[in-house]
């Protein structure tokens, strides 16, 4: 069975190698609607598979029996299948038949066309759910398209491949799993990056829908949720992803996006991730030109949710084409309508028309909406007035591929006490670089979450602003007038740049060791005046001092205990989990777990710790798992897989198979630790190839010198740029030269280190090719007890190591302080002029030496 990151791979490795030149915004259209067509085909043949009480049999077997079942029973099959599904798909069109017709040579294009064609007609007819009503518009899939090909035959040749790229993927399997949802959200997700600029238009990182999505799932009961610019509904599903499986049945999803293609892309991921059609209403408008969803009973009112969520277009232009008043229900609570040269708060107070009063709505726009003046500081001010705004969360920049703005999500709520103060998170400064992107890392992701949910201050990170700060402030809420960024340079002291010393105020800074070690340091300090100290050995020793005390150590050893409990713990619930286990609240329970236990330790950032468990889960855990609930541990430790590798380039790049890998167990881990001998004899032959090589190095260094024995008999036999001998060289120099000379006997030591080294290495490539296939029969055979300790390796093998360096980090951190202050202040400037006149007078006296007298 694929997992999911295998899925992600070999599509997207599929997508690069078919798309051409072809821009991947536009590719992305026909890609994602062929996976949907197959995933619709494979549905209905599995709905008459099941619904026939037929037995296991090949899709080609299916397919000629859902053939003959239509010819007998008609449109009576057509309705039992459509009543299951909401929708049919004849046996002529299915994806199937396309496949079929590939392999006998009878492939044409316009079957394509007329198979989606025929959908779009059955559903119109019928009167079937809106929801598929569209999907295959010639508009958003036009296979007569010269990007797919300037003929027919180019065409044929790439819709051919693409189609041919889900072949051997059954789809209903995959959704059951959500791989097939994870697979076409990462695939949307990397159409996005390539296409820049454009991929606003449906695509909130990964990142930025976590922090909305999880605000919202922890602080409202959600039955009902609304994105009024839905783009590839990714938002509305990650909210989904964050709520219990009850909560996720029965959540009813609303959206509207204008661009057709995108709407069209949005519904067809709602439904792969096993959204039913009666559970999604998708609308095709503009959000902001006509009010909708209304109530039906109530005219002019809207329909309101217990959560909302958006990435509207950034201070979109000329928004009011449809010529709205204020009298416009949606804005009457700003008293004013937003400039028309800036949208974003237009889409800001339709989602909070929207917004019931209980309910959660997180909004993501540029950093303007919080400054700006005119109309929309007048409709920031009514806001903070009504107290809407609980939250403003200041994000780095780059975060988006359309975008390098900073960007701020607000938090709205109804339902806020009048003095209930405005959280605000400045996150600006949590990020890794990505190639040209900021990303949030999973820590700075949990930190933003657990502060606005424990409604936290922190100094340089998070503040609760009050009414009267915010009046005082005149409603500006620029975030920098909250929060000032922790000042990470220590200002220079001057009287310890002209005396010397380090200031003693700085030393009393160093909060850690003052709390955990005082006495340590204070016996490492000297006071050379009042306020001033050096230092009475160097920083290493101080270090070594500092953590080897018995109160450092106890700590390590406690935080130690604590970790190797919780992997305990965790280790038999991971070789346990099967098909009815919830992957991601295993791993929400073990990420909540191991903050839990790093906040009982001072000092400790406890969302490093929970980094650390977030990469295992990203590197290993997520794809051992999927693999183990499929099978069970042992199995799937004894189970092994080709392992794929691409060869040759561009038009002659193709997959081969290069041996086999162990489904979890990693081949790299068995040869370390069951063939260590093998490995041990590899890596002493290739140390005497470089012992061999530094010889021959040094023998070519001394044939470049004059006058040498070595330049006499070797010079000549080296290459033209002089950097290495060759062989025939050394050869045709020994048939010439004597034997029982210099020469001679230096040319065969040459000719035995060739000799050594190509033995050698023949040598290392046997023994390597012989070790890689003993690993690769090793894995069928594996015991119980080999698959634990190498599992354990792979899974925790540093897990102890890097908790306990977190003891370390803070500590190691004001060392390294510490070390600077003492650089910083080593030289003083008397010192320092002392060594200037010393130098002065050193060269006068040099000057007065070469003055010639007459």
């Amino acid at each position: 069975m694929i997992t999911s990151e295998e899925m992600k791979r070999r599509l997207w490795d599929g997508a690069n190698e078919l798309r051409g030149s072809m821009d991947a915004s536009r590719y992305k259209d026909y890609m994602l609607g062929l996976m949907f067509y197959k995933f619709l085909s494979d549905k209905t043949l599995e709905t008459f598979k099941v619904t026939s009480g037929i037995g296991q049999m090949s899709e080609f077997e299916l397919l000629e029996e859902y053939t003959k079942a239509k010819a007998e029973y008609g449109e009576e099959l057509e309705k039992m299948i459509r009543h299951v599904l909401g929708y049919y798909v004849s046996p002529e069109y299915l994806y199937q038949t396309w496949l079929k017709d590939i392999k006998s040579g009878d492939f044409e294009v316009q079957k394509v066309t007329d198979s989606l064609n025929h959908f779009e007609r059955t559903i119109a007819v019928s009167g079937d759910s809106d929801d598929f009503q569209g999907l295959f518009s010639s508009s958003t899939l036009d296979l007569t398209d010269t990007a797919l090909g300037s003929n027919l035959n180019e065409r044929s040749k790439n819709i051919k491949a693409l189609i041919l790229l889900f072949a051997d993927l059954n789809m209903v399997k995959l959704q059951k799993g959500d791989v097939l949802g994870e697979a076409y959200e990462y695939l949307i997700g990397q159409f996005a990056m390539e296409s820049g600029k454009k991929a606003g238009e449906f695509y909130t990182p990964r990142q930025v829908s976590e922090v909305m999505a999880q605000i919202v799932a922890k602080t409202s009961e959600i039955k009902s949720i609304y994105d009024p610019t839905v783009g590839s509904g990714s938002l509305l599903l990650t909210v989904g992803k964050h709520l219990d499986e009850d909560a996720q049945k029965n959540l009813s999803y609303y959206g509207q996006e204008k661009n057709t293609a995108t709407y069209n892309l949005t519904r067809m991921n709602l439904l792969l991730h096993g959204v039913r059609p009666e559970k999604m209403t998708i609308k095709n408008g503009d959000t902001l030109s006509q009010d909708w969803p209304e109530d039906p009973e109530r005219p002019n009112e809207g329909i309101q949710f217990d959560a909302v969520v958006m990435n509207p277009p950034y201070s979109a232009k000329n928004w009011n084409r449809a010529g709205l008043k204020v009298s416009d229900p949606r804005f009457e609570v700003a008293g004013v309508l937003p400039p028309d040269s800036k949208g974003d708060f237009a889409f800001l107070l339709h989602g909070l028309f929207h917004l019931g009063q209980n309910g959660t709505m997180a909004i993501v726009l540029p950093h303007g909406v919080l400054f700006r003046g005119s109309a929309e500081g007048e409709i920031r001010k009514r806001l903070l007035q009504k107290n809407y705004i609980d939250a403003i969360i200041g994000l780095p920049s780059n975060l988006f591929t359309n975008t390098g703005i900073p960007v701020v999500v607000i938090i709205l709520k109804k339902n806020r006490k009048i003095d209930e103060p405005v959280l605000i998170i400045d996150a600006s400064r949590s990020f890794i670089k990505v190639g040209k992107q900021n990303v949030l890392q999973e820590k700075d992701i949990a930190k933003i979450v657990d502060t606005y949910v424990e409604r936290r201050e922190e100094e340089g990170y998070s503040h609760l602003a009050t009414r009267e700060e915010i009046m005082k402030n005149e409603y500006n809420m620029n975030i920098p007038r909250y929060i000032q960024a922790n000042e990470e340079e220590i200002p220079h002291d001057v009287d310890a740049h002209l005396l010397g010393g380090i200031p003693q105020k700085n030393v009393d800074d160093l909060k850690i060791l003052q709390s955990t070690v005082p006495d340590v340091l204070k016996q490492s300090l000297k006071e050379i005046r009042d306020g001033y100290v050096e230092l009475l050995k160097p920083v290493e020793e101080i270090s070594e001092d500092v953590f080897n005390d018995a109160r450092i150590i106890k700590i390590s050893k406690e935080i130690e205990s604590k970790t190797k409990a919780y992997i305990d713990k965790y280790w038999d619930v991971l070789r346990n989990v099967d098909k009815s286990s919830s992957l991601t609240q295993l791993m929400d329970e073990m990420l909540v777990e191991i903050k839990q236990i790093l906040s009982s330790f001072k000092y400790i950032d406890i969302y490093d710790g929970y980094q650390i468990v977030a990469e295992i889960w990203k590197n290993t855990l997520t794809h051992d798992t999927e693999i183990i609930a499929l099978s069970d541990f042992y199995t799937a430790g004894r189970t092994r897989e080709p392992n794929m590798v691409t060869k040759g380039s561009g038009n002659k790049k193709r997959e081969e198979q290069d041996g086999w890998i162990g489904s979890i167990v990693p081949n790299e881990l068995i040869a370390k630790n069951l063939y260590s001998d093998e490995r041990k004899e590899i890596e002493s032959k290739k140390a005497r190839i470089q012992e061999i090589e530094t010889e021959l190095s040094e023998l070519v260094e001394a044939a470049k010198e004059e006058d040498s024995d070595e330049a006499n008999a070797l010079g000549e036999c080296l290459n033209e740029a002089g950097e290495a001998f060759e062989s025939k060289s050394i050869k045709a120099a020994l048939k010439k030269a004597s034997k029982e000379t210099v020469e001679y006997d230096l040319l065969k030591k040459v000719e035995k280190l060739f000799a050594d080294k190509s033995a050698l290495n023949k040598a290392v490539k046997a023994d390597e090719k012989a070790l890689k296939e003993s690993v690769q029969e090793r894995i069928l055979t594996l015991t119980n007890e080999e698959i634990d300790n190498l599992m354990y390796e792979k899974w925790f093998g540093n897990l102890v190591d890097a908790i306990v360096g977190l003891v370390w980090k803070p500590i190691k951190k004001e060392l390294d302080t510490l070390q600077m202050l003492d650089d910083r202040y080593a030289d003083t400037l008397s010192a320092i002029d002392e060594e200037i006149q010393d130098s002065e007078s050193a060269l006068e006296a040099m000057m007065r030496e070469l003055v010639v007298e007459e």
